[in-house]
């Protein structure tokens, strides 16, 4: 089979890359291994039940944000989205909570309270942040890859917002930790349980320029969407095909296809088929993968090979839940980000002591009737599931010792739940690496360091001249930053008119 473009993988980075280049008139044929595109994304569904596999919290849904440019020129309606607010609840070890959401005045007051000791310095913290988010998000919608941008082209830009960008600029590539002081330990621990979530990393590791975006679009609006972001990874296949491209599911890559001088041209298929691609080869694979299972290691350059040894990610634990709409009742709201012990002597560790509960919201329902889908989200280090585990038997029993573990975390975080929830089935990272092949089941963002803030060129550049890779580990930011740069990429690949 012959195109111009061919995307390795169906999640959303791909399916957006694909679905921009197939409207513009590109020649592209899209492959997933899976019976259904999304990925990660792909939604979870067992006795009537359809479960989220992320926190169902969406960001750029607003006018003119990353996804309704995208779907402005695609031939498709966007999936229905709703704003949140709030965006969801951190609730603390004390049981006090704060609802992080728009009312600017509402959560200052909380602050205030839930933080007597540090109050003044805690709100002067968060409108110092939300004025580098907000500076930074208007220039992400002028410019979907200023991030990767060079630094003379980003100080222009910067300095064209005055103060705010001169302050963003001197921040550099400091942690958020940095900018903390005069805090108190348990007001770091809030945020800390937040960057976790949102940044894969704590505030000594997360930049305060990501922290700042991802910080800044919680308090300015969250989304949800109907169905999921399965919902929109539907959608985004739809629009392939309408433009004419090719989705080709139950299609596992091998590896790229090299021509005779060794240069590639296209991909091989594990059933023996060749795809070439005359333009270029998008690959959608986490970068580890891109280069193990794609590229070869034995054609990976050795720089690379280094830097991605260095390169660490986290794993997910999952409970799929069924809860009573009379137990969802009795909630603060559909989302609550908890956090059970101050770890007041140690490192902060997530895996033992944070959760984050997403209920489906009761307009979308996806579980049979007065029962609402539930997934709660805890966080594993991915490789003791490979590691001390040699047969299935070993990583059941792991994964038992886990529910156990969560479970009793869930219930002393959240005891208004009582006996309305109960526990329809699990997924571990080797469930994630079943389904995914992504490296030791890993998902989401890389754990962040201060240099990827700024790479200093596009995101989604590889050693191939005509290999790129929009994944999440390739974009810092989430799913609104690989929206921006399957965008930025198809405006390489064929540029708008």
């Amino acid at each position: 089979m012959e195109c111009e473009v061919v995307v390795v993988g169906g999640g959303i980075g791909g399916l957006t890359v694909a679905a921009l280049l197939a409207q513009r008139g590109m020649n592209v044929c899209l492959l997933e291994r899976q019976p259904d595109v999304g990925g990660c994304a792909a939604n979870f569904d067992k006795f009537g039940y359809s479960f989220e596999q992320s926190y169902g919290l969406y960001s750029s849904w607003g006018p003119d944000e990353i996804h309704r440019r995208i779907f402005a020129e695609l031939s498709v309606e966007p999936p229905e989205v709703h704003a949140l607010d709030p965006s969801y609840v951190v609730r603390l070890p004390d049981q006090c909570q704060v609802a992080v959401g728009k009312s600017v005045e509402q959560f200052e007051q909380s602050l205030r309270e839930v933080f007597p000791g540090c109050a003044d310095a805690a709100v002067e913290f968060y409108r110092r942040l939300n004025l580098a988010g907000t500076t930074l998000r208007q220039l992400l919608q002028e410019d979907a890859d200023l991030l990767s941008s060079s630094k003379a082209s980003r100080t222009y830009k910067l300095l064209s917002k005055g103060r705010a960008g001169a302050k963003i600029m001197a921040a550099g590539s400091d942690p958020l930790f940095a900018h903390l002081n005069g805090t108190s330990f348990r007001f770091r621990r809030f945020v800390d349980a937040q960057l976790q979530t949102l940044a894969q990393g704590n505030s000594s590791e997360v930049p305060y320029l990501q922290a700042a975006i991802a910080l800044s679009e919680v308090q300015q609006g969250m989304f949800a969407i109907r169905g999921g972001s399965a919902a929109l990874a539907a959608r985004l296949a739809d629009s392939i095909k309408a433009s004419g491209g090719s989705v080709r599911v139950n299609a596992p890559v091998l590896r790229l296809a090299y021509n005779s001088a060794g240069h590639a041209v296209g991909v091989d298929l594990v059933s023996g088929e060749k795809v070439t691609a005359s333009r270029a080869i998008v690959s959608n694979l986490t970068v580890w993968d891109t280069y193990g299972k794609l590229v070869g290691l034995n054609r990976t350059p050795p720089e690379i090979r280094k830097t991605l040894q260095k390169l660490r990610g986290w794993g997910a634990y999952l409970m799929f839940l069924s809860m009573e709409d009379n137990a969802a009742a009795a909630l603060a709201g559909d989302r609550l980000l908890t956090l059970t012990d101050w770890q007041a002597d140690s490192e902060y560790d997530p895996e033992n002591q944070q959760l984050f509960f997403n209920a489906a919201p009761s307009w979308d329902r996806r579980a049979p009737a007065g029962k609402r889908a539930v997934t709660v989200h805890a966080f594993t280090e991915p490789e003791s599931w490979f590691t001390f585990h040699s047969d299935e038997e070993e990583v059941e029993a792991r994964d038992q010792q886990m529910l156990e573990a969560c479970w009793e975390r869930l219930h002393k975080a959240m005891p208004e739940l009582g006996s309305g929830v109960e526990v329809i089935d699990t997924m571990n990272p080797r469930g994630y690496y079943d389904s995914t092949r992504r490296k030791l089941g890993m998902v989401g963002a890389l754990v962040p360091t201060g240099t990827q803030f700024w790479p200093g060129q596009a995101s989604y550049l590889t050693s191939l001249p005509n290999l790129f890779n929009i994944s999440d580990t390739s974009s810092a930011g989430g799913l609104a930053a690989i929206s921006r740069a399957a965008l930025a990429l198809a405006d390489k690949l064929a540029p708008r008119r």
